[in-house]
């Protein structure tokens, strides 16, 4: 089993490249390769930038799959597995290690708010159904509900739970769930603005959005923080700033498939009920990438 001390530094949410004829699995491989060549340390494909909600059960697997199989054992693979079901999030996180993913992303359950209860009892369940190490994702903006510090602390005596996505924005989640827990868990931001501080704070990594686009100065960033050059690392991500903004000025991942699509890595369309970007953010994400001298 994959140990959860091996899953730091910058993983890549990856996006899904879409055809004529549903995903386009030729240039899924091509972009994971360059994912990995370009030095991110790990790849999560089939989570919130992946469009998973919308693909089907088959697209799910081969997803995961091509991933693994490009990957080759080069970074770790942390497949998205969460949904509102824990039914078929066992069964989804089962199949995920099957298909040889490293570790499981599992969003909390949306739509149905569990209580604090509810969560804990969801994330033993999944636990206990596999040998994968789960990474906890809190994401109350887009699931409504928060994972508590108190959850976590109790989850994080669950062999199989490793660590935790932090995309509440809060940067006093580290310390006061660190005083919980030490760290017996691998704390990754899951906001792209916050890894620098994050880090400082005694995180381990992000799950990032822009490294689809600058993969290698977003992992150069967490390289940075690692060696704790916090000075260095700030000054990269002040050049990042700009890419953050265009990449959340409209729902993810509408603005950073469009970004893609100008590097030629991937179509910008998306799937309803996404729609196609605004021109003003199609305009912010060019911009953002002349800066980058990506264009």
């Amino acid at each position: 089993m994959t140990h959860f001390s091996t899953l730091h530094g910058c993983y890549t949410a990856l996006l899904t490249p879409f055809g004529a004829k549903g995903v386009d699995y030729g240039a899924l491989e091509h972009f994971v390769d360059w994912q990995v060549t370009e030095g991110v340390h790990g790849l999560v494909p089939c989570g919130t930038t992946g469009e998973t909600a919308t693909l089907s059960s088959e697209e799910y697997q081969e997803v995961i799959a091509r991933t693994v199989k490009i990957a080759a054992g080069r970074v770790k693979v942390m497949a998205g597995t969460g949904s509102n079901s824990t039914e078929k999030t066992i069964a989804s996180t089962r199949l995920a290690e099957t298909l040889g993913a490293d570790a499981a992303l599992v969003v909390a359950p949306y739509y149905n708010k569990p209580t604090q209860e509810g969560i804990y009892q969801h994330f033993k369940a999944v636990a206990a159904s596999s040998g994968l190490p789960i990474i906890v994702y809190n994401i109350p903006g887009r699931s409504g509900v928060n994972i508590t510090d108190e959850t976590l602390a109790r989850l994080a005596e669950l062999p199989t739970i490793a660590g935790v996505k932090d995309a509440t924005g809060d940067l006093a989640r580290v310390p006061s769930l660190r005083h919980l827990v030490g760290d017996r868990l691998t704390l990754f931001s899951g906001e792209d603005m916050t890894t620098v501080g994050f880090n400082a704070m005694g995180g381990n990594g992000v799950i990032s959005v822009i490294s689809n686009i600058v993969p290698k100065l977003a992992a150069e960033v967490q390289n940075l923080t690692a060696a704790q050059d916090y000075i260095g690392a700030t000054k990269l991500q002040d050049r990042l700033v700009p890419l953050v903004h265009a990449m959340f000025c409209e729902t993810s991942p509408g603005p950073v498939k469009y970004a893609a699509s100008l590097l030629g890595k991937s179509t910008a369309e998306l799937r309803l009920p996404l729609v196609e970007t605004a021109p003003s953010t199609q305009e912010a994400v060019r911009a953002a990438m002349a800066g980058l001298q990506l264009l």
